[in-house]
């Protein structure tokens, strides 16, 4: 009896000393996060300080002489207009930016509802953000070019003296940003239709039922519905609307007016070798990121959403 009671009592103390299969070792998970942050500190994070201590110097990036300098480059960014002056120029794809929000959120309900040969048209749509940057932009040289395609469309209307697209400098930075539209709606576009379509069926068919027109469901279900989508949109909209650089700088390499903040960033390290200061207009962009992007999240919080019909 006692032999049998002590072989019970070693077959508990082993199973209780021997981790069960939903056991876990509380540093486990810890183990998978050793690479990605590891190449996060190393790709992103090492990156940025080296920026950050570059923007401090008076640098061609190649000798190994560095003047330091202290703020001078930050003050020669603010003070002279050739530098922080291009930043206006990211005003025009700023507000594309919200015609392309807006368009691609007006199709995306559109083609949530029954209509002929929608899979046709969301393919349609998102077709234009597959396509490389250079090839996009080589299409849209020839596009706005005088007697190109845009020109004999207009010439078909009527139009026999149209502006010069590219060349006037009052058309050239909404040409470049109506190519911007063009290019990135097809992202937004299925990053709405993927947010409405994840809004539970029966609620917008309840809706239909008690007789609610589109326009109605659209601004009591979808739109609440689909909330965070909309303002990680505007975040990546508005952000990148601050960082322009592949389309202008491909297309017209930055003249007559149409260089962005990025492409006055490139042109003042690697044509005119100042890399101290091409590195604090590099610093000076990132905070400007940052900070729209804060203002966005305190403007549009992630509050929770309770759709009613």
């Amino acid at each position: 009896m006692t032999t049998v009671n002590l072989t019970k009592a070693t077959a508990r103390t082993s199973r209780a000393a021997t981790p069960g299969p939903g056991h876990r070792r509380p540093w486990t998970p810890f183990l998978f996060l050793v690479v990605p942050v590891g190449l996060l500190l190393l790709l992103t994070y090492l990156p940025l300080l080296f920026m950050v201590q570059f923007s401090v110097f008076r640098w061609d990036g190649f000798s190994s002489d560095r003047t330091f300098v202290g703020p001078q480059n930050y003050i020669d960014i603010f003070t002279r207009p050739e530098l922080f002056g291009v930043f206006f120029v990211s005003l025009y794809y700023f507000a594309a930016s919200f015609v392309q929000i807006g368009v691609a959120l007006y199709l995306a309900t559109l083609l949530s509802f029954k209509v002929r040969f929608k899979n046709v048209f969301k393919g349609i749509i998102f077709f234009p953000y597959l396509i490389n940057g250079v090839a996009i932009a080589l299409i849209f040289t020839y596009f706005f070019r005088p007697d190109g395609v845009l020109d004999s469309l207009l010439a078909i209307g009527g139009v026999n003296d149209p502006p010069l697209w590219l060349g006037d400098r009052r058309l050239v930075n909404i040409s470049l940003a109506g190519v911007s539209v063009w290019r990135y709606m097809g992202l937004n576009f299925v990053l709405f239709l993927g947010a409405i379509q994840s809004i539970p069926s029966e609620m917008l068919e309840a809706g239909e039922i008690d007789g609610a027109s589109r326009w109605q469901r659209f601004r009591y279900l979808i739109a609440p519905g689909i909330r965070p989508v909309i303002a990680l949109s505007f975040i990546l909209a508005i952000s990148g609307s601050l960082a322009v650089f592949e389309i202008p700088f491909i297309m017209l390499f930055g003249a007559n007016g149409s260089a962005t903040f990025v492409i006055q960033t490139v042109q003042t390290a690697f044509t005119f070798h100042k890399f101290g200061l091409a590195a604090a207009m590099a610093a000076v962009l990132l905070g400007l990121v940052l900070l729209v992007t804060l203002v966005q999240r305190r403007l549009l919080p992630d509050d929770p959403v309770e759709l009613t019909v």
